[in-house]
């Protein structure tokens, strides 16, 4: 069990001496001071995650690993970590022991609504002691504050990023907004820090999509936003193969059409007679994947929506010429009780703009004399055998029984990229679904957004100071507010006054916790309206 007094920088621990004697409140903020090295194009950040850090850290972890535990039991651990890394007696603990006597959390946080767009410079939430004895409290959480703040907000904005680009490529070319919760879909579980960052940060995805297989943030989304995924949309994913299931079965596949030609499976037969192949270790490999994607669309997944992955061995030769051979069985399937009738197909490889939408014109050595199928794109490939729609905006949709996702390398310059070559092509940019990894997710930093956490505002002997750090080395960035500091909505932007009164201060910062109590509980739902009502 982590003791959540240690979730401190070690210099945090005497703080406490070092103010003022008479100190009785100290009040700071965090904002995101500078987006200068954010990589996308957005000028406000999507504020998001207290709840998590109030419900995970401030109530269960304190509670079961301080206030529930005996006095002495919690006083002592703390007192034997000081001694044996600081040296004996360097850390008073008299006050720690009043902590646990007190029996919560002697805070106040006042916060922007979650789902609020929240421009740089202006102050995400308040905090401030509510006892006397406890002002040395407040920036004691500077340090786990900031780790579970940070990144939460940061990507919630690169998905709302993502989604504002869907939006706007939607509109220019015709098409179908109520899809682009589906088009963003988060891959990136397997590389982000841990299965915990998975449970809480990437709820994040979700206030902007519903697209996901990181079935974690479903129930971190449950557990900390009141999600009901049982009676609402939360997330969603649909049945996918991947490479040891495809290589696996192409593989047997090959060695018994090697033998004669057939596949045996179960009591059925299978016999592509529509693709000529003269044995050689190529063409029966190709035989072999059309032959189990034939299996898995019509046995496994005879209706609703499947995704194969498809570039195990041969994707252009699959797009070019496998799915000529699937195209019966693919328009033959049957819509599911969602009405759901889709084959998708995922290239996993190469440069993913040349990929979905095409290059210049090359030869391919893996068929001979024939211009490169590469050239046209995935997108293309699918519209020439399958065909589809032209919207009323002029632009192409694919026949509903097929689909493209790609997952590879994609991110927010390359999502632009994909969209808008497609659009000049004359696709609506609903023809794709793109997955978003771990390296738009987990490539940041604190710093992304320069978030900080400082104080503005001191009473000693009850006697208010106004404080500010601006030092004459920065560029300004690092220059913080003064005083008590209120935040309005003045002609729909977000203004910060500091240096207000007592009775001003606040304005949108509205009491969110409370001397260990949670006064506004925030569901995932309140804050996607929320950001949807500010597009």
């Amino acid at each position: 069990m982590i003791n959540s007094l240690l979730a401190i920088d070690f210099y945090k621990t005497d703080h406490r001496r070092q103010y003022q004697k008479g100190t009785n409140l100290i009040y700071s903020n965090f904002t995101p001071r500078s987006f200068k090295r954010y990589k996308g194009n957005q000028n406000r950040l999507v504020w998001m995650g207290l709840q998590v850090f109030i419900k995970d850290f401030l109530i269960k972890d304190w509670n079961e690993g301080f206030f529930n535990r005996p006095k002495d039991e919690v006083v002592n651990e703390y007192k034997l970590f000081m001694d044996s890394t600081l040296g004996q007696d360097a850390i008073p603990v008299e006050h720690i022991a009043a902590l646990h006597d007190l029996q919560h959390l002697p805070i106040l946080i006042k916060a922007l609504p979650e789902g609020t767009l929240v421009p740089a410079k202006i102050p995400v939430l308040t905090i401030v002691n509510t006892h006397p004895d406890f002002f040395w409290l407040v920036n004691y959480l500077e340090t786990v504050m900031s780790a579970e703040l940070w990144k939460i907000s940061t990507n919630a904005t690169i998905a709302y990023e993502y989604r504002q680009t869907f939006i706007k490529y939607a509109e220019l070319t015709g098409a179908n907004k109520d899809f682009i919760v589906f088009q963003g879909h988060d891959f990136s579980a397997r590389g982000l820090s841990n299965r915990e960052d998975q449970y809480k940060t990437q709820i994040s995805h979700l206030a902007s999509f519903v697209g996901t297989d990181t079935c974690l943030a479903i129930q971190g989304a449950r557990d900390f936003y009141n999600a009901d995924y049982t009676r609402e949309l939360v997330g969603t994913s649909v049945p996918a193969t991947e490479h040891s299931v495809m290589c696996t079965n192409i593989e047997v596949i090959k060695q018994a059409l090697d033998k004669n030609g057939k596949w045996f499976s179960g009591t059925r037969l299978y016999y592509i007679e529509e693709l000529q192949y003269d044995n050689t270790h190529t063409n029966t490999q190709r035989l072999a994947e059309i032959a189990y994607i034939w299996y898995l669309i019509t046995e496994v997944y005879p209706t609703g929506i499947v995704s194969i992955v498809a570039d195990s061995f041969d994707f252009w030769y699959l797009m070019e010429y496998g799915i000529k051979v699937l195209k019966p069985v693919i328009e033959s399937r049957q819509p599911n009780s969602l009405g759901l009738c889709k084959v998708v197909f995922r290239p996993d490889s190469g440069n993913p703009v040349d990929i979905i939408c095409g290059k210049e014109p090359v030869y391919y050595a893996g068929i001979p004399n024939i211009p490169i199928v590469a050239q046209k794109g995935a997108i293309q490939c699918l519209w020439d055998t399958f065909g589809g729609t032209i919207n009323a905006k002029g632009f192409k949709e694919l026949n509903p029984k097929v689909g493209l996702i790609y997952g590879d390398s994609i991110t927010l310059e390359r999502q632009d990229t994909i969209l808008d070559k497609l659009m000049q092509k004359e696709f609506a940019s609903s023809n794709v679904v793109l997955g978003i990894g771990s390296y738009s997710y987990q490539y940041n930093t604190r710093d992304t957004f320069g978030f900080a956490m400082k104080a503005t505002y001191s009473e000693v002997d009850d006697k208010g100071v106004n404080i500010c750090k601006d030092p004459a080395t920065d560029d300004g960035t690092k220059k913080s507010a003064k005083g008590l500091l209120r935040v309005d909505n003045i002609n729909g932007k977000l203004v910060l006054h500091d240096e207000v009164t007592k009775k001003m201060e606040g304005g949108l910062l509205q009491s969110i916790y409370k001397d260990g109590i949670l006064l506004v509980d925030t569901s995932l739902q309140e804050i996607r309206k929320r950001i949807q009502n500010d597009n």
